[in-house]
């Protein structure tokens, strides 16, 4: 999705329907996130007393300044998990990689709607840089060049912490 698609507002899903748990109207593009545990739950937005497999990931935030929400994990998607993890207990299913995109073809009662689903392969982890690595410097070189290390976080995971001292080893804070 271009940026002009995403500067156009909320979806009219996400005004009509609100939700304790992550839905596709949350979503511009695939997300790679990390489960870090799942629950059999009661349905939190008491729209019935169904229990629900619900992931909940390492990650806090969807996009800057947007929470992230737990994921109720349909029968579709547990079972793209369980073939990824080789079991079907979800208190196994800790630590796990995974990406989530929109499919447009999912269908509701036999209406399509689109939904949350789960990619049957992992993502490809992302080393994390530290100042001892190699590439930090090109890290640094990137900041002062850009003012930013959004082309350097495609590449690389780097903590809160060392982004802060890569912007103080630049010269910008």
């Amino acid at each position: 999705m271009n940026d002009l698609a995403k500067d156009r507002g909320p979806s009219y899903r996400k005004v009509i329907k609100s939700s304790n748990y992550l839905a596709s109207s949350d979503l511009s593009d695939p997300i790679d996130l990390v489960i870090v545990k799942v629950t059999q739950e009661i349905d939190k937005n008491k729209r019935t007393k169904d229990f629900f497999n619900t992931a909940y990931f390492k990650q806090k935030e969807i996009r800057p300044g947007k929470r992230l929400k737990p994921m109720v994990l349909n029968n579709c998607n547990c079972k793209v998990i369980a073939r990824m993890t080789g079991t079907i207990h979800i208190y196994e299913w800790l630590n796990l990689p995974i990406t989530i995109y929109v499919d447009p073809t999912v269908k509701l009662m036999g209406e399509v709607v689109g939904g949350l689903r789960i990619s049957p392969l992992q993502p490809k982890t992302k080393k994390t840089l530290t100042p001892n690595d190699k590439q930090w410097e090109s890290a640094v070189n990137a900041f002062k060049r850009d003012g930013h290390l959004k082309s350097v976080l495609l590449r690389v995971d780097i903590s809160p912490e060392n982004q802060q001292l890569i912007m103080e080893e630049a010269g910008n804070v």
